[in-house]
């Protein structure tokens, strides 16, 4: 971890270098989350980034957006700083095609992922399906309730195993922080799930628990995941972390009981 570029200046690139990126071993927070024998969801991580440019053939710039699908049982994470720094190392490297930019992303990031990545380059004059949204489900943001904790706490959730439900909640008031930089991470947590009804009053106050917690994105996920497993016993669950964009590079991990369908373009929400 010393020696990734986060949190430290660093110069930019002035050609293709994908020697830049930095693989993130998933399996130190795994193995403190209690999850090292075995995963018990599905899922990947979307990276969207709006700042993807080379140049072509005759020297002039070409601008589209990308998305980047990381698989759940890839060995590594890709450390966010190093992938901008990677995408921006194109900037003023020339390639014949679009597609050949594709490749090179695809062969450099599933190299380092430690499995395959999808990634999807998309022209900024065919963008349907791009437009923010609003999450799907009932908000649980209006519920007038006072917090106390601002450390993750799971004792905070529990269920009622007499009434059965099958719900999508969501709510906008999630943070977190770089654990590196201490930077906050702002997103919006959308859970569907079906099983016994979980008490929303401490759902909320769970996903605003995080306010003060350092961890990567990916890492929320997945502990946002274990803690409702154990707590509330659904017995199918889906947690998408919306993370807000940095440096032009927004993070959406999904962690799911069920297979996980991606379609590009993904969805987008209002805030991102």
């Amino acid at each position: 971890m010393k020696d990734m570029p986060l949190g430290r200046n660093t110069a930019y690139p002035k050609s293709y270098a994908p020697e830049l990126l930095f693989p993130i071993p998933r399996q130190d927070n795994r193995r403190r989350l209690g999850l090292s024998s075995g995963l018990p969801f599905r899922g990947y991580d979307l990276w969207r980034a709006y700042e993807v440019s080379w140049l072509n053939s005759l020297g002039k710039p070409v601008v589209m957006l990308a998305e980047f699908m990381v698989p759940v049982h890839s060995p590594c994470m890709i450390e966010s700083k190093s992938f901008k720094l990677y995408l921006n190392s194109f900037n003023q490297t020339r390639f014949d095609s679009a597609e050949s930019v594709r490749q090179r992303m695809l062969r450099d990031l599933s190299a380092v992922a430690g499995a395959e990545v999808l990634v999807q380059l998309s022209s900024l004059d065919n963008l349907d399906g791009f437009g923010p949204s609003l999450p799907e489900g009932e908000s649980l943001d209006g519920l007038d309730i006072g917090i106390e904790e601002y450390q993750p706490n799971p004792a905070l959730l529990t269920a009622d195993p007499d009434s059965e439900v099958e719900q999508v909640l969501y709510s906008d008031l999630f943070k977190s922080n770089c654990p590196v930089t201490g930077q906050p991470d702002w997103g919006t947590v959308v859970l569907r799930y079906q099983g016994p009804e979980i008490d929303r009053e401490g759902l909320l106050r769970y996903l605003i628990s995080y306010r003060e917690h350092e961890g990567f994105h990916e890492d929320c996920a997945e502990q946002i995941f274990r803690d409702l497993m154990a707590r509330c016993t659904p017995s199918s669950l889906s947690i998408t972390l919306h993370f807000l964009r940095r440096g032009g590079l927004e993070i959406v991990p999904v962690r799911s009981t069920e297979p996980s369908r991606l379609d590009f373009p993904a969805a987008r929400l209002i805030r991102q």
